[in-house]
């Protein structure tokens, strides 16, 4: 079985909520009948049917080799330059387009939802809604207004996560150091980068402690932030290799606490991959593929397949790690 949990769709409409200067994000009619256009400000994203329309999107799944798939909302639709109030009715236009979708075929199709983060108070509020909706988790930016998530201004946000059992899908959005980059570097390099300073502020913060059942995945194998761990361990221990530590410590290591949290597959290589299995356990990994945003590797977990691991460890990582994510019961 292949579950992917990181895809992604696009509701088949969507008019501005917006009242201001900044009416946020739009989606209207692309060149044909078969297409969509998703702008906000500057930004015009075109979009195929296998964004939106359910009977693409099953398709898509047969012809990638796909079971389940996990859906969230595109990134850009987590706009939270919004006001709170405009943010909150953008989250649920979004979310009831999620739910529609998913009802196409819900054994195959889990959706996520999307809260207006900008406003703490109202997205903690909001998860009783998406889970009443059926929704099996949000998906949230990796910083809200310039704010890493990790920040305890959100920690009511991930104790009504955690109350409620529901699973928090963190996706690299708008780096606050872009600037310092070439444009070109956007997609990989400020993206990456993005996603690595948000696992290190949730890791390095209190957030372990204060809520240590939620349950967090971060997209893009948290992009360079498993590499640097090794150096935390040194600080906190002054050993190499994750030997014990050789001085007094205070709490656990930020190797231990990084391992309570779940990453996503998709960093396009096996030596990567190697090492995400290496430093964070296959227990920790899930397949995911940021399509349609991107084509799925063919055949889907091929370079997985390919690297002569145990049965039990290519098991976990393709399905069973992500329905321990979900909190929900594994298909017969």
């Amino acid at each position: 079985m292949i579950v992917d949990l990181h895809a992604h769709v696009i509701p088949d409409r969507l008019s501005p909520v917006g009242r201001g200067d900044r009416p946020g994000p739009s989606i209207g009619p692309g060149e044909d009948a078969a297409s969509r256009v998703l702008e906000n400000g500057p930004m015009r994203f075109p979009a195929k049917a296998v964004f939106f329309a359910s009977e693409a999107r099953l398709e898509a799944l047969d012809a990638n080799g796909v079971d389940v798939e996990v859906v969230t909302p595109m990134p850009p639709l987590l706009d939270y330059n919004l006001p709170g109030d405009e943010g909150l009715e953008l989250s649920r236009r979004v979310n009831e387009f999620v739910v529609r979708l998913s009802e196409a075929d819900p054994g195959r199709i889990l959706g996520m939802g999307m809260v207006p983060l900008q406003d703490v108070d109202l997205a903690t509020k909001e998860l009783a809604t998406l889970r009443a909706m059926g929704l099996k988790g949000v998906e949230i930016a990796s910083n809200a207004g310039g704010r890493s998530i990790g920040d305890d201004h959100f920690f009511p946000f991930f104790e009504e996560a955690e109350r409620l059992g529901l699973p928090v899908f963190v996706h690299a959005l708008n780096p606050t150091f872009g600037e310092r980059l070439p444009r070109a570097a956007g997609p990989t390099f400020s993206v990456m980068s993005e996603i690595a300073v948000a696992a290190a502020s949730v890791v390095s913060g209190g957030l372990p402690e204060h809520c240590p059942d939620v349950r967090m995945c971060f997209s893009h194998g948290a992009g360079g932030f498993p590499l640097t761990l090794p150096r935390a361990h040194w600080f906190w221990g002054g050993t190499w290799d994750e030997l014990p530590p050789e001085r007094e410590t205070q709490g656990r290591s930020p190797i231990e606490v990084a391992r309570t949290y779940y990453y996503d597959s998709l960093v396009f290589d096996r030596r990567a991959l190697r090492f995400l299995i290496d430093m964070l356990g296959h227990d920790r990994l899930l397949i995911g593929t940021d399509f349609p945003a991107m084509p799925r590797e063919q055949p889907i977990g091929r370079t997985l397949r390919s690297m002569d691991l145990p049965a039990e460890v290519v098991e976990d990582i393709c399905w069973n790690n992500a329905f321990r994510f979900l909190g929900v019961e594994q298909p017969k």
